[in-house]
């Protein structure tokens, strides 16, 4: 007979049921979990979110097994629904065999976690080649992105440490939320109604000259838009100057 949890739908409620659940369970193959809808008839035990609890076992995973650890920080970016008891048992395989949980491709939860996870990975890796950034009217840069998974925090504290003299910003505008670079201070938060600053003329003259360099250095009988499109997803070109108007 299955054991079946509930939590509430946030990354340190998931992370702390998962704890609790290590900690109480003998058998979390035994177990599922899933968020709670809090409808009449739902079945289940809810367990409260406990952010420090979530945080320690963050921490032990991190300590014990540190490629698990990354995998698990980068299926949470992804926000995949109906997969917490795949990431329940993917852990817990993880405190028995350490990093090499990441072979035992056969087992559905592991080849489904780490799937997810490499998705987020290459998405933020390709971000950190594909945002640009546009200066602005006040001298600040803003860079706007659209992506699959909810990247903005790595991705934040990667050009954190590359222009960290620049005030800038960073706006996912699917999610609305934003990240914010000054004087050595990194932030977060939320922006319901975005409205897209005025670039600088300085910008402007950049971007034109940009685009013209890109279409002169082009040789069109050697153009493979099949290529183009594998290195660089369309998806992506809402947001690249060089691809404006195609």
């Amino acid at each position: 007979m299955m054991n079946n949890y509930l939590y509430d739908g946030t990354a340190d409620g998931l992370l702390s049921a998962i704890a609790w659940i290590l900690e109480e369970e003998p058998d979390p193959e035994k177990v599922t979990i899933r968020e709670r809808m809090d409808t009449l008839f739902e079945e289940g035990f809810t367990i409260g979110t406990d952010a420090t609890q979530a945080e320690s076992l963050f921490f032990r995973l991190k300590q014990y097994a540190p490629d698990a650890a990354h995998t698990l920080y980068s299926f949470m970016l992804a926000e995949k629904e109906g997969m917490e008891t795949s990431l329940l048992h993917y852990v817990s395989l993880a405190f028995k065999h350490g990093d090499k949980v990441k072979g035992y491709l056969t087992h559905p939860a592991v080849r489904d976690i780490v799937n997810v996870s490499k998705k987020a990975g290459r998405e933020l890796h390709r971000m950190k080649g594909l945002l640009r950034f546009e200066k602005l009217q006040d001298g600040a840069y803003l860079a706007k992105m659209e992506p699959d998974f909810n990247i903005i925090h790595p991705l934040a504290y990667h050009f954190s440490c590359r222009l960290r003299a620049q005030h800038w910003f960073l706006y996912d505008v699917k999610r609305r939320t934003a990240a914010r670079w000054n004087n050595g201070s990194l932030q977060f938060g939320t922006i319901e109604q975005f409205t897209t600053p005025a670039l600088s003329e300085d910008e402007k003259k950049v971007q034109a000259l940009w685009q013209a360099f890109f279409k002169t250095i082009a040789i069109p009988d050697r153009k493979n838009p099949r290529l183009q499109k594998s290195n660089m997803p369309m998806k992506y070109w809402k947001y690249l100057v060089e691809k404006q108007g195609e």
